[in-house]
C-alpha cells in the first residue's frame, strides 16, 4: 500500500529537525496557535533515537518493571486476582534478574498507580525438578487459605514437560510450594509437552475447585475441566473433560490455545484464549462449563496477549501484555515474547457479543490540547493531513464517516521518511482494521470490522509510550506499538476517496 503524500520530502525531514514545542505546520483550531500550546512537563522526544525514547517514557497505565541490578524486566503471561479494592497482578518476568520465569506481583486500584512487589512470588526450581521453568497459572481464595496453582515446565530428562502444582499461602503475597502435588495428563490425553495455565475456581456449595488446562487431543488444541477437593484432595480429581475443541477453521492449525479463562457478562458466559503466538478470541455459551461450540471471535490483534479477567463485581477487565520487538528500531516485525502490562475493560458488542473499551480511568484526568489541524478535517485521496500530536501519554477522540471504497487511517513518522512511516489502515472493502510498518508494506496485526458506507463512527485512540490501541464504537479494538514516532505530528490520510473526520479531540494528562 503505497500513498501519495502532499508534503514534501524536505518538508518532513525539516519537521522532524524541528523541537517538539514548534511542532510541523502552521493550522490551530481557531482558538490558538498550536505551536504556543506548550505546557511544563511536555517533552521533547523528536530528536531522540527509538531506544532512547523507549527509556525516556514514564509508563504509568501500561506497567513496566523498573530496571533492577540485570537489566530491563518485562512483563509475561499475567495472572490476576481480586480482593477488597485491590487488583493483584501476578506475571511471569521475562528478563531482568528474573531465573527462569519466576513469578513476580505488582498491584494497582486503578490501574493507573501500581506498586511492584520487588522480591518474586514464586521463584522457578534449581535443577532436574518438574517447575525448573514456572508457566502460567492463577491465585484462588478456598476460605482462610490462597492456592496458586501453576505450570510446572520441566526440563529435557524430565518424562513430563509439562504438570500443574500448586503453592499454598496465607495471603496473597506469600506463597510456599506443596512439594509432593501434581496433577499429571491422563494418557488418552496424549500429552506430554504441552499440559499448562491452569485457570482455577472455587465452589463454596460442593467445596471443590474447578481447574480448567489447555493443552490437546488428537493433535488438536483444547481445553480441558478438572476438578479436586477444596482441600486439594487429588483423591478425588475428576478425568479431564474437553470444554472447547479448537475451530481450526477460524482459529487456525494452533497447538495450543494458551492462557485460556471463563468469566459472566450480562448473564452470558465467555471462554477467552490466546491463539499461540497469534490473536485473542473468545467464545460465548450459556453456562460456564457447557462445551464452548459457538464460532470464535477476535477481541484484539497480534500484539494483545495471554490476557486473562478481573472482575470488581461490577466491571470486568481483561489483564494481558502488549508484544514488543526485541529491537525498537525493527521495522520488520514484532515479534518478541513479553511487553508491557495491557488492561482493557470488557464491555457488550451491542450484538451478543463482547468487545474492549478503554479503562474508565484512562479517560478521566485529562485536559484539552490545541490540534494541528482543527477539529474537522476533509481528508483527500491521496493526501496525509497532520492532525495532532504525539505526546508521551495522549488521547484523541472523534468521528469518521465510511466510504464505499477506499482506505484511510492514522500514520505515525518514523525516521523522517515517507516510505517508514507506521500506519493504521481502516479498510471497508476488506472489512478489517490493519497495523502496518514501512508505509503499509509490512503487516502486522488486524482485526476484522465491519465498516459500512456512508455510516459515521466514533471512535478513541489511546497512546501511552510506544503502545497504541484505537477503539471503533461498536466494532473492535486494535492494538499498536509505534516505536519511534514520539515528538512529532500525527496524520490521517485517504486513499481512493475522501474521507470527513469530525469533533477531533486530543488530550493529555495530569497523573
Amino acid at each position: 500500500m503505497k500513498l501519495t503524500h502532499k508534503l514534501s520530502f524536505a518538508a518532513v525531514l525539516l519537521c522532524g529537525a524541528m523541537l517538539f514545542a514548534a511542532g510541523c505546520g502552521e493550522k490551530g483550531n481557531g482558538n490558538t496557535n498550536y505551536k504556543d500550546d506548550v505546557k511544563e512537563g511536555d517533552k521533547n522526544f523528536a530528536l531522540l533515537t527509538p531506544g532512547e525514547q523507549e527509556e525516556e517514557y514514564d509508563y504509568k497505565f501500561n506497567f513496566l518493571p523498573e530496571v533492577d541490578s540485570v537489566g530491563q524486566g518485562y512483563i509475561g503471561d499475567t495472572m490476576p486476582y481480586y480482593e477488597d479494592g485491590t487488583y493483584y497482578i501476578y506475571y511471569l518476568k521475562d528478563k531482568g534478574d528474573s531465573f527462569n520465569h519466576s513469578i513476580y506481583l505488582t498491584t494497582t486500584t486503578d490501574f493507573v498507580h501500581y506498586t511492584e512487589v520487588q522480591d518474586p512470588i514464586l521463584v522457578s526450581g534449581v535443577g532436574a525438578v518438574q517447575d525448573s521453568m514456572i508457566g502460567t497459572g492463577s491465585v484462588v481464595k478456598v476460605k482462610e487459605k490462597y492456592y496458586f496453582f501453576y505450570t510446572g515446565h520441566g526440563g529435557s530428562t524430565m518424562e513430563y514437560k509439562e504438570k500443574i502444582m500448586v503453592a499454598v499461602g496465607t495471603s496473597p503475597t506469600s506463597f510456599t510450594k506443596k512439594e509432593g502435588w501434581e496433577i499429571t495428563p491422563e494418557a488418552d490425553i496424549g500429552q506430554k509437552n504441552d499440559f499448562r495455565d491452569p485457570q482455577a475456581y472455587y465452589d463454596a456449595a460442593s467445596d471443590t475447585i474447578t481447574l480448567t488446562v489447555t493443552a490437546a487431543h488428537n493433535d488438536v488444541a483444547c481445553v480441558y475441566k478438572y476438578t479436586i477437593g477444596g482441600e486439594l484432595d487429588l483423591s478425588t480429581l475428576s478425568k479431564g473433560e474437553i470444554i472447547y475443541t479448537n475451530n481450526e477453521s477460524i482459529v487456525g492449525d494452533v497447538w495450543n490455545v494458551e492462557c485460556s479463562d471463563t468469566f459472566q457478562v450480562g448473564g452470558k458466559w465467555y471462554l477467552t484464549f490466546s491463539a499461540q503466538d497469534g490473536v485473542m478470541w473468545y467464545v460465548p455459551a450459556d453456562t460456564q462449563y457447557e462445551p464452548y461450540n459457538a464460532t470464535p471471535k477476535p477481541l484484539d490483534g497480534e500484539l494483545f496477549y495471554a490476557a486473562k479477567h478481573a472482575s470488581d463485581g461490577n466491571n470486568t477487565y481483561l489483564i494481558g501484555w502488549s508484544r514488543r520487538s526485541e529491537s525498537v528500531s525493527s521495522t520488520q516485525d514484532i515479534s518478541g515474547w513479553a511487553g508491557n502490562l495491557q488492561v482493557q475493560k470488557v464491555v457488550s458488542d451491542g450484538k451478543g457479543g463482547i468487545m474492549l473499551a478503554p479503562v474508565d480511568a484512562y479517560l478521566q484526568n485529562t485536559e484539552e490540547r490545541v490540534l494541528v489541524s482543527g477539529s474537522s478535517l476533509e481528508v483527500k485521496a491521496g493526501d496525509y493531513t497532520e492532525a495532532f500530536r504525539c505526546f508521551e501519554r495522549y488521547l484523541v477522540t472523534g468521528k469518521f464517516t465510511c466510504k464505499a471504497s477506499g482506505k484511510f487511517g492514522f500514520a505515525f513518522n518514523y525516521n523522517n521518511r515517507i516510505e517508514k512511516y507506521k500506519t493504521i489502515t481502516l479498510s471497508p472493502a476488506e472489512n478489517k482494521i490493519g497495523f502496518e510498518l514501512n508505509l503499509g508494506d509490512t503487516p502486522i496485526a488486524s482485526v476484522p470490522a465491519s465498516l459500512e458506507a456512508g455510516k459515521t463512527y466514533a471512535f478513541t485512540y489511546l497512546q501511552e509510550g510506544s503502545i497504541g490501541v484505537l477503539y471503533v464504537e461498536g466494532q473492535t479494538a486494535l492494538t499498536v506499538r509505534v516505536y519511534g514516532v514520539s515528538g512529532r505530528n500525527v496524520m490521517l490520510w485517504a486513499e481512493g476517496e475522501s474521507v470527513s473526520f469530525t469533533d477531533l479531540k486530543q488530550f493529555t494528562y495530569t497523573y
